[in-house]
């Protein structure tokens, strides 16, 4: 059986390490409109280009041009299970995957805005080899501090407080419709929790009641 499947949640949410595991023990195929961006931006492709445009001056890229982008890529998945990530963002884009394809299921990852805020604004970087510190699961050994280099620590913009709240803020305003719009559908599935490894089993049982488990028949606990 095929599979088709939207997954939503803020960002920080943990979607990209819910994506993951539901693509190595189900084996959809992932389709995250970000990644699919960066790439057409570096290959330098009509819409890399036009897309570029409104990214540089801070805007948000229009409807049109992020649905035409993901359903051109979705023709070539068509005999396969799928995940979208990132996309649809709004209910006219939603609209338009409607009258291309049939969606399934969207799982929608509700995690609550101030464990996000916690999460994101937690997170340090040591610019120059891109290590990764968070203040509360992989502090580095001094504070403020690389722990190999000695070099200082910084914070991203986007993990700044103020920012992380403009980020929900915007997520909140443009998603709720979208959430809403699934709701209506019957399609949307949500999952509460405030942990991705607490969500990820109740996400990996609901999800075994339409797709075998791919990764490793014998293994009785999914990881």
């Amino acid at each position: 059986p095929l599979l088709r499947a939207v997954i939503m949640g803020p960002p920080g949410s943990g979607k990209g390490t819910v994506s993951a595991r539901i693509i190595k023990h189900f084996g959809l195929k992932h389709l995250s409109s970000g990644d699919l961006l960066r790439d057409n931006m570096q290959k330098k492709t009509e819409v890399g280009i036009l897309a570029k445009s409104y990214v540089d001056q801070g805007q948000l890229i229009p409807d049109d041009i992020m649905t035409q982008l993901m359903l051109n890529e979705l023709k070539s998945l068509d005999r396969y299970s799928w995940l979208l990530d990132g996309f649809p963002r709004t209910v006219a884009q939603a609209e338009a995957l409607d009258r291309e394809c049939h969606v399934d299921t969207v799982i929608d990852l509700d995690v609550p805005f101030e464990t996000i805020k916690c999460r994101l604004t937690a997170r340090w970087i040591h610019p120059a080899s891109g290590r990764v510190y968070n203040l509360e699961f992989s502090p580095p050994k001094v504070k403020g501090i690389d722990d190999i280099t000695g070099e200082p620590l910084v914070q991203r913009d986007d993990d700044k407080p103020e920012t992380v709240s403009k980020r929900l803020q915007a997520y909140d305003a443009q998603t709720k419709p979208v959430l809403e719009y699934y709701r209506e559908k019957g399609l949307l599935k949500s999952f509460s929790g405030t942990e991705t490894n607490k969500i990820w089993p109740h996400i990996y049982a609901f999800l075994q009641t339409k797709l075998p488990d791919v990764s490793q028949k014998n293994v009785a606990t999914p990881r």
